[in-house]
């Protein structure tokens, strides 16, 4: 387990990137030039790590050091293979369940989400390499410390992670407000993998496309949805009790 680390400076975080630090997130200011910023981008882009264009305000809050145009954030977790998670689940004899998260953006969501995963069985989640929620101070302290139990994996694109699941023979189910089903009739006992969309746009249409099956939650009060922690939590308690 590692602490959470903020690096600054070009320089810092080209061989932070070099020596296979987990890199999180990169913060870069707004209209940078030069070789050394370029190199910097060239690697970023290499290695899909997750980066941002801030104002230098944004850069100014993040560290008080010399930060040169360029803070990045070192995650307090190492990051499980997907291929090997998925392969250790189903040879241990288990039921898998696990959960994607379509970049998914707000810290405390994602951290909630982390917990109630860890309460209901969950085997692993499955998140972004770029456009998500960082792993941070917030996410830790929302997830009261699960985010240190879930395996977690990052792939390029969820798509990437939904077909690695119906190759391994698990069904993929979507969580949408668009679906015709409930999720009281749709079956979670079978080896199952739930996507949850991002807070403003929900699931993308394209990973919509190649799902298994979708389902909604009833909705009887006059707001059309509920904070995207509590819609999850009452999928993978549905999970449960299918399976108890």
């Amino acid at each position: 387990m590692k602490k959470e680390t903020t690096i600054f400076g070009i320089r810092a975080i080209i061989e932070a990137i070099k020596s296979n630090e987990t890199i999180d997130k990169v913060f870069m200011q707004k209209g940078l030039h030069g070789e050394l910023y370029k190199e910097l981008e060239s690697l970023i882009r290499s290695e899909a790590i997750n980066a941002s264009y801030v104002p230098i305000e944004k850069l100014n809050r993040l560290t008080r050091g010399n930060h040169q145009g360029a803070v990045a954030q070192i995650s307090p977790i190492a990051f499980h293979d997907i291929d090997n998670l998925v392969m250790s689940v189903i040879e241990s004899g288990k039921t898998p369940l696990f959960l994607l998260l379509d970049q998914l953006s707000d810290v405390r969501n994602f951290g909630a989400i982390v917990r109630t995963a860890e309460c209901t069985g969950v085997h692993g989640i499955i998140i972004q390499k770029k456009g998500g929620a960082p792993i941070n101070g917030d996410t830790i302290k929302t997830s009261a410390g699960a985010i240190f139990k879930m395996p977690i994996c990052k792939v390029d694109h969820i798509k990437d992670a939904v077909f690695h699941m119906q190759s391994s023979g698990i069904k993929v189910i979507a969580a949408s407000e668009k679906a015709d089903n409930y999720l009281y009739n749709v079956s979670f006992k079978e080896p199952c993998a739930i996507i949850m969309g991002s807070e403003g746009r929900g699931i993308n249409p394209s990973v919509l496309k190649v799902v298994d099956d979708q389902a909604k939650l009833p909705i009887l009060g006059e707001i059309e949805s509920l904070n995207v922690s509590v819609a999850c939590g009452a999928f993978l308690y549905e999970a449960v009790r299918q399976r108890s």
